[in-house]
């Protein structure tokens, strides 16, 4: 009654799993109907009986993924509960449980422990943790993106505005500059005339004079703040135990100079008060006379002195000097007339200047004319509109083109909403601060020189633009110059996280820091068909 059961076709025994070899290649790995085998890169074909047996047949080593007899090759551990792992060959059999292989399939049975299900749950947690701190982040991420899109069109928009306004500017500009040159009536000559004056020269020598000052005094404060910057490091450098009387005159006499407590009395209650609580004596004040610049005077107003138009001061002086004096009876005169004879005493006056030009006895007025004064004032008004919408216009094609380019602002302009964001972290006797592409810092809490340890310069120099690794690490170099020493860098490495912050801060070697912190811009959305981790 069963021999139809004999036409079933029977079940096929699954081959074993060969030792080392990924799931992806365990197909390849099964011997030939006359039991041999052939070598992955299809150089040779030998017994299948020599795979794993600890001796290397095959040029490429592709006999022996169990052991470790094949240089260059390596070894799968399934590490069952947990993910799989590539090992090289040679750490198979060596006595040693490798972490890569929780497992222990590396080593012979009974040697290491089975400890995948703990290892696999720890990281599960783990990754749960990253995964949570990765969502959160992309949404801030989002609205990072969000930002340098509507920056995008802000900008797209004032580009568009900027030229039409530049078209109908450039025509005013042309239609002013053929006004002020029909109406232009002072020659060249009149005008090299009145620059005889010696007023004029006077002042054009007090300008020079200025100019020369101001460049030395730069100069001054220059050599100043690089004097200081050496003053300060010896003065916290220096060792007062080697009693070297010359460096410790030279730390003293900084210190006075510069208003700064003894170095080692830092910290110390005496040296804010005495004992009856009040302040120490500090230096008196400089009184600098009503007459006299400030020194903030000399910063800031000083160079639109320098920038005075002296021509047309110049010839606003000679108007000024043509205006007849008050009381002039003259030109008063015709206060106390009656209305009927001012007409006639207007042409006599007239007459009378002419007749006093014509002998020489008063020069003839050759100031511009007051037509070509609004004239030209009309056309540089409107040469300046028209600078400031195309300088408008040229700034927002740039920050247009460094939005769009991958190589500064990040692919989608993530890192644009961060543009000159700063971030500090307190350690020791210093703030370090680092602004997003612009400067990093280090300031002293306690009074003191502020080092400048570099500006931006560039993203991770090692990756590729556009990928995540290229984002991770900023540049910023060209920093204030060490004592006996490099210039002053910094390397700020950041990873994906929910808040812009810096948690560490170190100096590798000398004068060359490095930051650590995280930031959203970093935080790639979680994609819905990442391929699941193998368990």
């Amino acid at each position: 009654m069963i021999p139809w059961l004999l036409l079933l076709p029977l079940p096929v025994a699954r081959a074993a799993e060969v030792v080392g070899v990924p799931p992806s290649l365990q197909a390849s790995y099964a011997p030939s109907a006359s039991g041999s085998w052939k070598c992955l890169d299809g150089s040779k074909e030998i017994p299948w009986k020599f795979v794993n047996d600890d001796s290397c047949d095959c040029p490429d080593g592709s006999d022996e993924p169990g052991t470790g007899a094949c240089p260059n090759t390596y070894f799968y551990c399934r590490n069952e509960g947990h993910i799989g792992a590539n090992i090289p060959s040679s750490r198979v059999r060596d006595g040693l449980c490798e972490p890569e292989c929780c497992d222990g399939s590396d080593e012979r049975p009974g040697v290491c422990e089975n400890i995948c299900v703990e290892v696999g749950k720890e990281y599960r947690k783990k990754r749960a943790e990253e995964l949570k701190i990765q969502k959160t982040g992309a949404k801030i991420r989002s609205t990072y993106v969000a930002f340098a899109e509507k920056e995008k069109k802000r900008l797209e928009g004032v580009i568009q505005t900027s030229s039409q306004e530049i078209t109908v500017r450039e025509k005013e500009v042309a239609r002013l500059q053929d006004i002020a040159d029909r109406t232009e009536s002072l020659s060249a000559a009149e005008l090299e005339y009145k620059k005889e004056s010696p007023l004029y020269q006077s002042l054009i020598e007090h300008r020079d004079a200025l100019k020369s000052l101001q460049r030395e005094h730069k100069k001054h404060l220059e050599r100043e703040k690089t004097l200081s910057e050496i003053l300060d490091a010896l003065r916290t450098g220096y060792n007062p135990n080697y009693q070297d009387m010359a460096v410790l005159d030279a730390v003293r006499g900084w210190e006075y100079l510069a208003g700064l407590p003894h170095i080692n009395d830092v910290g110390k209650d005496a040296s804010a008060e005495t004992e009856d609580g009040e302040e120490t004596d500090s230096e008196p004040e400089e009184v600098i006379p009503e007459d006299e610049w400030t020194a903030v005077q000399l910063e800031n107003d000083l160079p639109k002195l320098l920038k005075t138009d002296y021509v047309s001061l110049l010839l606003e002086h000679d108007e000024h000097v043509m205006t007849p004096a008050e009381g002039s009876m003259l030109f008063e005169l015709s206060n106390y007339l009656p209305d009927a004879l001012i007409p006639q005493y207007e042409d006599f006056k007239d007459t009378l200047l002419g007749w006093m030009e014509t002998i020489g006895v008063i020069r003839p007025s050759v100031g511009v004319s007051t037509e070509a004064t609004h004239a030209q004032q009309a056309l540089n008004d409107a040469k300046n509109s028209l600078r400031k919408v195309e300088k408008e216009k040229q700034t927002a094609e740039e920050d247009l083109q460094k939005i769009s380019d991958s190589v500064t602002f990040g692919p989608q302009g993530e890192w644009k909403k961060l543009d000159g964001t700063c971030l500090e972290k307190d350690l020791g006797d210093y703030t370090y601060e680092v602004c997003l592409f612009g400067a990093s810092k280090q300031k002293p809490k306690k009074g003191g020189t502020t080092f400048n340890l570099g500006k931006f310069s560039s993203w991770n120099p090692d990756a590729e633009p556009g990928t995540p690794e290229y984002y991770e690490k900023q540049m910023y170099t060209k920093g204030t110059k060490c004592w006996n020493g490099p210039e002053r860098s910094l390397l700020l490495v950041m990873t994906c996280g929910t808040e812009n912050v810096i948690h560490t801060v170190a100096e590798l070697e000398k004068c060359q820091y490095q930051f650590t912190g995280t930031s959203p811009a970093l935080c790639l959305p979680v994609s819905e068909g990442v391929k699941h981790e193998e368990l």
